[in-house]
């Protein structure tokens, strides 16, 4: 369990306990609200403590016993927020790559329009299947994770398929620096370069180069994803973030727009590819 996620899951428990001790009936003891519920004592102690996710009911449940039922609102957000937004890595690879990849199929899958930034690597809706499994096995040996990067690879080719489906439109601006990152052999890597020629001018997407020399505005912090303007999903090291509240589904679009800005699409980021792909000695 990552530290944020436990952190939030502690938080949340405070605030129960909160809820209990000032109780507009009196302060309550652990025991008396257990007995109000018709819950096990130790359930309200773990769930004060961080060690027991509780779930929308057992929050409505609390903010009704503890005569406060207007907190419901502010309790289930509290949960929302911890249990949607931090997806630790720990947690979503218990089983491997592959799952997650399937889940990320669903989620693309019912969008129309995505806004991409990479810093890093080529993005995984344009990668080869060499290049992905490359990824999957780097990751798999440094997160200690099980070894399953077919499955992922195939699932995550099969998400190529939203590209040449009508109506949908990959908007990605990727770092130079991203087509440079030797995370693979000199072969794959120029025939994942050979990929993104091919792409530019797809009518399903807009592929613009942001050139290591590009005037910036802003530095090229953490790659994320905009998801048809209602989700944005930020990939850390210890979890991916996933946020949906409107104020910050905008900020994030401003950067993209920002980003895009100093990029080149078109013949001039075939050019920036081209070049990158001559360097390589394969």
């Amino acid at each position: 369990m990552s530290t944020d996620y436990q952190r939030a899951r502690e938080e949340l428990g405070r605030r129960l306990r909160e809820l209990r001790v000032e109780s507009p009936d009196g302060r309550l003891t652990g025991t008396e609200l257990a007995q109000r519920l018709g819950w096990p004592q130790s359930k309200v102690s773990k769930m004060e403590n961080g060690r027991q996710t509780p779930t929308d009911e057992d929050l409505r449940a609390w903010a009704e016993a503890t005569g406060q039922p207007a907190v419901f609102a502010e309790l289930r957000a509290r949960l929302k927020g911890y249990e949607s937004h931090i997806r630790s890595w720990r947690r979503q690879l218990t089983a491997g790559h592959g799952p997650v990849q399937e889940r990320w199929n669903t989620l693309v899958g019912g969008s129309r329009s995505l806004h991409v930034w990479d810093n890093s690597v080529v993005n995984g809706m344009l990668q080869t299947a060499d290049y992905a499994r490359n990824l999957f096995e780097r990751y798999a040996e440094f997160r200690r994770t099980p070894r399953d990067a077919e499955a992922a690879v195939r699932a995550r080719m099969k998400r190529q398929e939203w590209l040449y489906q009508p109506g949908r439109l990959l908007n990605l601006v990727m770092w130079e620096g991203a087509l440079r990152a030797q995370v693979c052999p000199p072969e794959v890597l120029a025939a994942q370069l050979d990929r993104l020629l091919g792409v530019v001018g797809m009518d399903t997407v807009r592929l613009g180069i942001l050139p290591l020399d590009a005037a910036l505005r802003l530095p090229p912090a953490n790659g994320f994803w905009i998801l048809d303007d209602r989700l944005v999903s930020v990939e850390d090291w210890h979890a991916e973030l996933w946020l949906d509240d409107a104020e910050t589904i905008t900020l994030y679009r401003r950067v993209w727009d920002t980003l895009a800005d100093a990029a080149v699409f078109g013949a001039d980021a075939q050019q920036v590819i081209a070049r990158v792909r001559r360097s390589i000695k394969a």
